[in-house]
């Protein structure tokens, strides 16, 4: 008798760059071109037909899936900022707390969503002034990280492009609604200087006392959680492709939230081998196991 399907329901907390967006449709779709190419690797393979996955836009329409409709949820990335008090995001860390609160459903963290379910589990979550890892990037994989993931060391992609756009946004509110007499004041940029913004990613800073470490690098020492049956998250992005990292590398550059350096660095490292993949196969054994 054929296993019924594992139903993951992927949250959407952001929307792609215009070029991935029309390819992918959203980060559902890039979502489940990584878990399709997970599924397909595996030993043995998962035809598509054993993946049934569901998309929910978590920012805009704030939708959220029925917990016995499903087997796993997975949170995307994002550029918003995971411990800002938006109402949406503290709507999602209280669905979190839920889903942590039971036993069945299952959940998956990457980037912005690890640190809200870092978050959810009541560490600090809050801005690195480590420097940047940006494209891809080595890390470090503790014994059970290696177990999880079959590698002794994990190539990651990385794109810490959270530079306080939640500021810039209230900022540019602020300008606008001011009308001419915010006009004696300059238009706020998206810029490195440390006076406007700064530039910093997000990261959980500790392990909750319950979860097991997967992985670090000298600037984020938490990069993979791992809970049995429970969770699992990394803080780089699977999912992400060349053409994924070229576009969001390109954008930053030209708006100056990259400087030539960093952007020249990053574009000589994007067309280098990532583990993603390996990272989808351990995301869907995580799922299935016992």
């Amino acid at each position: 008798m054929p296993q019924p399907p594992l139903r993951i329901a992927i949250l959407e907390c952001d929307t792609p760059l215009q070029n991935t967006n029309s390819k992918y449709g959203g980060y559902g779709g890039v979502f489940t071109s990584l878990l399709q190419r997970g599924a397909s690797s595996l030993s043995p393979a998962l035809p598509e037909s054993a993946l049934q996955i569901s998309k929910y836009d978590v920012v805009t329409a704030q939708e959220y899936p029925d917990l016995s409709s499903i087997d796993a949820i997975l949170i995307s990335g994002s550029r918003h900022t995971s411990f800002d008090s938006d109402a949406w995001i503290v709507k999602l860390v209280e669905f979190v707390k839920g889903v942590l609160a039971q036993e069945r459903v299952r959940l998956v963290g990457v980037c912005f969503g690890h640190q809200v379910i870092g978050r959810a589990l009541g560490v600090k979550v809050g801005r690195s002034d480590r420097g940047w890892e940006v494209s891809v990037t080595p890390v470090e994989l503790t014994g059970r990280g290696k177990e999880i993931f079959g590698l002794e060391k994990l190539v990651c992609l990385f794109v810490y492009f959270l530079f306080c756009y939640s500021d810039f946004r209230r900022e540019m509110s602020n300008w606008e609604r001011e009308g001419e007499r915010g006009r004696e004041r300059e238009k706020p940029k998206l810029t490195n200087q440390k006076n406007i913004f700064q530039m910093h990613k997000d990261i959980v800073y500790e392990y909750p006392p319950e979860v097991e470490q997967l992985a670090y690098t000298d600037k984020c020492a938490t990069q993979g959680m791992y809970i049995r049956k429970k969770l699992i998250t990394v803080q780089g992005h699977p999912e992400f492709t060349e053409e994924i990292v070229r576009e969001l590398l390109e954008a930053r550059h030209a708006s100056g939230v990259f400087d030539d350096e960093t952007y020249t660095d990053a574009v000589g490292r994007v067309d280098k081998e990532h583990d993603g993949v390996k990272v989808a196969q351990a995301f869907l054994k995580f799922i299935m196991e016992d």
